[in-house]
């Protein structure tokens, strides 16, 4: 597994453990060997995952980590939508030549049995009708979004061109434990158990928001179920809500009004802001048997718990691409 370290890939990693799979994370290389959120896995844990070090743009690294696995999960990118204004080549070698890595590793790797490439909503852009499905045009309008369709275009080509069995999953916007302040719900959390005052960029954009332990559910599903190879999924609630909503519905949690300040660093140019977000998760319910399990206020709470309890590993307030 690529990006074994980030948020949803340590949640899939500790998921696929459980499961009793023999898991291989592939993490990127650190002086500081650092492995991300799997630190946070009890030690008996992590003695039964095999972690490797390596970069994404290191095709020989690739390779090794791909060598005689079944199911490759392609997590691994720089997500970051702001740091991708700042550093667009750096998203481009990364999410573009990492991904072509792991096709080209897996292409000649006879064991691999279906690799799950992990898109995204951004691909869309702001919708043009809702709920969007897989055949919602694409449009990019960060270059992040934009190296995730090239990278999605990738497998596709991969699949068509070399019959490389393979499954793209988009999911719509994932929160929960373990997900960096970069992501709207911890800055609004973390802010919110310290005031009263949050904040914020734009809070009129609407986004579908998954708790992780479904995102998870739904890669679990994408590895186990055959004859899906060569399909797009979206992985979403259908429910769209609002950022101004988020900050009201983590007020009522907390039992405290809070009150939003805009904050223009934090504001996207206008024309890169994605408006709206809703999936129309339809294929995932027929193919995967998937759908939602948890409640945006019930992933709320156990957001909010989770961090309350972690709160001295963020930096509250700080903004950082």
């Amino acid at each position: 597994m690529t990006g074994a370290g980030g948020f949803i890939g340590s949640h899939l990693v500790e998921r696929l453990t459980d499961l009793g799979a023999k898991v291989r994370a592939f993490v990127r290389y650190t002086s500081r060997a650092n492995i991300g959120w799997l630190s946070s896995l009890s030690p008996q844990m992590l003695s039964k995952i095999h972690i490797v070090r390596g970069d994404l743009k290191d095709a020989s690294a690739v390779k090794a980590a791909v060598s005689d696995m079944e199911i490759v999960f392609h997590l691994g990118a720089l997500i970051g939508i702001p740091y991708s204004y700042v550093a667009p080549r750096e998203t481009a070698e990364t999410n573009l030549m990492g991904t072509l890595n792991v096709l080209m590793a897996i292409r000649e790797v006879p064991s691999v049995e279906r690799l799950i490439h992990t898109s995204t909503s951004e691909v869309y852009g702001t919708a043009q009708v809702v709920p969007m499905d897989e055949k919602h045009p694409l449009c990019a309008q960060s270059p992040y979004s934009a190296t995730k369709i090239g990278a999605d275009k990738l497998v596709e080509s991969f699949y068509s061109s070399f019959a490389l069995p393979s499954v793209i999953l988009r999911p719509f916007n994932t929160f929960g434990p373990r997900q960096s302040a970069r992501a709207v719900i911890p800055a609004i959390v973390t802010q919110a158990l310290k005031g009263n005052e949050i904040l914020l960029g734009s809070t009129t954009p609407i986004r579908d928001l998954t708790y992780v332990s479904d995102t998870v559910d739904g890669f679990v599903k994408a590895a186990q179920t055959p004859g899906i190879e060569g399909r797009t999924i979206n992985l979403g609630s259908g429910v769209g809500v609002s950022i101004e909503e988020v900050v009201e519905k983590v007020g009522t949690c907390l039992g405290k009004r809070l009150t939003i300040h805009s904050d223009e660093a934090r504001l996207r140019p206008a024309k890169s802001e994605v408006e709206r977000l809703i999936s129309n998760f339809e294929i995932a319910k027929n193919l995967l048997h998937w759908s939602p399990q948890v409640s945006l206020d019930s992933g709320l709470k156990m957001t909010i718990e989770w961090i309350s309890k972690n709160l001295h590993l963020y930096k509250i307030g700080a903004y950082e691409v």
